[in-house]
């Protein structure tokens, strides 16, 4: 049934496909550029729900589209960036035994650089409040290796108060690289 409205035969059903139609919008978030897809809500927010949290893979293929528009528009002025995907921590990559934004990113033909890790373990994000998430996630990333002479755009999967890509991006430019921006596919 598809993912997004329950519609029987779909793995996503041309109106919730229309939902995912990308339409890239800018956002600055604590001194990034993040470039969002779509809005999470309604048809979008199911679909993701069901991708994420359902083991629904098959969604992938339908909001790819989606991902690489806003990754097109982050690489717009470096179209030489390298992606580096904000990694899935151990627990969430057992609890559904893959990486939600590392698939979104195959199923899109693209390929990330695994350059960022966890490096401590931080509370789930969705309990917390604005201020309260930016503190939680303080340190979790680092990168691998020293990233000198490298440019990136940030890619996670859906944007709420930016703490995650803030994070992501201090790694990124602690290991010496450069973060060009970000995208995302969807954005509350």
């Amino acid at each position: 049934e598809c993912s997004g409205c329950g519609l029987e035969d779909r793995s996503v059903c041309a109106a919730c496909r229309d939902a995912l139609r990308p339409h890239v919008t800018r956002r600055a978030v604590g001194g990034l550029t993040v470039h969002t897809a779509i809005e999470y809500e309604g048809r979008v927010r199911r679909v993701m729900l069901a991708y994420k949290e359902a083991g629904r893979t098959d969604a992938a293929r339908a909001m790819a589209p989606a991902l690489t528009a806003a990754i097109a528009a982050a690489r717009a002025q470096a179209s030489a960036a390298e992606l580096v995907c904000v990694p899935a921590s151990r627990a969430a990559y057992r609890r559904r035994g893959y990486d939600p934004v590392a698939l979104l990113l195959r199923r899109a033909g693209l390929f990330a650089s695994g350059e960022l890790i966890h490096v401590r373990t931080a509370s789930v994000q969705k309990t917390l409040g604005l201020e309260d998430r930016a503190r939680n996630l303080a340190g979790a990333f680092a990168a691998r290796r020293r990233l000198d002479g490298r440019s990136f755009v940030v890619v996670d999967d859906i944007l709420t108060s930016g703490a995650t890509l803030t994070e992501a991006a201090r790694a990124v430019r602690s290991a010496g690289g450069e973060v060009i921006g970000a995208a995302t596919v969807a954005f509350t």
